[in-house]
């Protein structure tokens, strides 16, 4: 029979590997987000669509 007890003391009797704070960030190159409005002016659109309204 397994003694639980020591099994869970012996797991953690000791820590890791200490890591390096330069290990844990990553750097990569990257781009510009595009455009979310496609390049339009989405306020006088929303004004010729709605404000016009006759």
């Amino acid at each position: 029979m397994i003694d639980v007890p020591q099994t869970r003391s012996n797991r953690f009797s000791r820590l890791p590997a200490r890591v390096r704070l330069e290990d844990t960030v990553t750097s990569c190159d990257t781009e510009p987000v595009p455009d979310p409005e496609g390049g339009r002016d989405t306020d006088r659109d929303f004004l010729i669509r709605y404000g016009f309204g006759l």
